[in-house]
């Protein structure tokens, strides 16, 4: 149970749970059953997660006894559009076990959303939708963003956005999953730890019951832009071998992470987001102990005061904080920091494409005039790919965008691409890359913009997704 939620209420509350309201799930796997708490009664708000330990750090021992993707604990939660406009779904959250890029087991929290109106197809397909915490705070998390009367932060306005593309794909049909994917340190931008994450937020909701999956033969994709591109390309090269029984239809990124070296490069002293990037080093350091000792023996004065000014800040300061920050001045190391043999290991780990190409198929976005991912890195990855003879991946470049307006202008293509890949729609082997001068000119694209806008309008009054 999670105590801390529920301060100041648990013992009111206690008298009137029943079985009836707290049913009991067992996944597949035959683990121990959990019950389901009811929702908080509104207007009750939700502890941030680092008040609330028992759903969010569940006891160590009953971690490591468990299988990767094992249920935990699990609560029904009120969605709401921008923490105050309230969502008419079905929605839960999942404590479950996953594990860390040492093979150690973990506890990872997802939010399940199924929406009311029926699958197209008749069975229920599930994206999981990877956010762009890009935070280095738990509490920015998305499965405390998303709950109704959760303190309004406008240092974390991405997560709202993206809640739409999430209602997007609600509103076709399909149960969407979104992950706590930087884990329980907030490790921002390491990607083989929310890849992990990302497929056993995905074995957990295929093993709720309450969410009406047909559990591994359920149709799954990947969905994720900029900070949440970056678990999502990690999690479909990693699947083949940390989840091979995931029915895995295709993954979406779009403002890509593809090699973090050319990455540090190209933001090093010269972009609006050498913050967000200077983060991101930040939140590699909580997950591999040997980057935290190489920035504890050579970063100088500044970049340890200017880590101090990062700790628990969400994406906002993130970006905003630190523009054109010389990343690499900050460290006092005989050469470029970032070539240094102490970092190689963790730097070709964090790069895409060295596992081999996805089983799945992949679709990719992204803008030649990005200011924070190099287009180059993303040409790469796309023609290491597609050296596999089985490659499935669709490339566009959009031409007229920069990073934000990608964002926007890409979002319409990715949901009738995903909406295809979960209806069933294969694809054949083979690799296609184009130039658009933007992808609002794709046949559909500004329609299905249009519907998207529109029935996220209506379900703010109260119109059931």
């Amino acid at each position: 149970m999670a105590v801390g939620r529920r301060a100041g209420t648990a013992l009111a509350m206690a008298a009137g749970v029943t079985l009836a309201l707290c049913p009991m799930v067992t996944d597949t796997a035959g683990a121990q059953p959990v019950s389901v708490e009811p929702a908080l009664p509104l207007p009750l708000p939700p502890a941030p997660p680092y008040l609330d330990p028992a759903f969010y750090a569940p006891d160590p021992a009953r971690v490591a006894a468990a299988q990767p993707g094992e249920i935990l604990a699990a609560r029904q939660v009120n969605l709401a559009n921008f923490w105050l406009i309230p969502l008419n779904v079905n929605a839960w959250q999942l404590s479950f076990r996953s594990t860390n890029t040492r093979g150690e087991p973990i506890a990872a929290v997802s939010t399940v959303i199924v929406p009311h109106r029926p699958s197209p197809t008749g069975q229920r397909a599930l994206l999981s939708f990877q956010m762009a915490e890009d935070s280095l705070s738990q509490n920015c998390a998305p499965s405390y963003a998303l709950q109704m009367g959760s303190l309004p932060n406008p240092l974390n306005p991405v997560i709202g956005a993206e809640f739409i593309e999430v209602q997007a794909m609600l509103q076709r049909g399909h149960a969407v999953v979104v992950p706590d994917h930087q884990g329980p340190n907030a490790a921002y931008a390491v990607g083989p730890l929310g890849g992990r994450i990302t497929l056993d937020g995905i074995r957990a909701a295929e093993n709720f019951e309450p969410a009406g999956l047909p559990g591994a033969d359920t149709r799954v994709a990947l969905w994720g832009y900029s900070g949440g591109a970056i678990p999502t390309a990690h999690a479909a090269e990693l699947q083949p071998e940390y989840a091979p029984e995931l029915n895995l239809t295709g993954s979406a990124t779009g403002g890509l992470m593809a090699d973090i070296r050319m990455a540090i490069d190209y933001n090093n002293g010269t972009s609006t987001f050498g913050g967000a990037v200077l983060g991101g080093l930040f939140g590699v350091a909580r997950e591999y102990p040997q980057v935290n000792q190489f920035i504890d023996r050579y970063m100088n004065p500044l970049g340890k005061g200017l880590r101090l000014m990062h700790e628990n800040q969400c994406v906002a300061l993130q970006f905003a904080g630190f523009p054109f920050v010389n990343i690499k001045g900050l460290f006092d190391y005989p050469g470029d920091p970032m070539r240094s043999p102490e970092m190689q290991p963790v730097l070709d780990e964090l790069s895409l494409g060295h596992r081999g190409t996805p089983r799945t198929p992949v679709y990719i976005y992204q803008a030649p005039l990005d200011e924070a991912m190099p287009i180059n890195a993303v040409n790469n990855l796309y023609d290491t790919y597609c050296r596999d003879p089985e490659a499935r991946v669709a490339y566009t470049r959009d031409l007229l965008s920069e990073h934000g307006i990608a964002a926007v202008s890409g979002t319409a293509s990715a949901v009738l691409w995903l909406d295809q890949r979960l209806n069933g729609v294969e694809l054949p082997a083979g690799c296609s890359n184009r130039d658009v001068l933007t992808s609002f000119a794709d046949p559909g694209a500004i329609a299905a913009f249009v519907d998207v806008i529109g029935q996220t309008l209506a379900s703010a009054l109260g119109m059931p997704v």
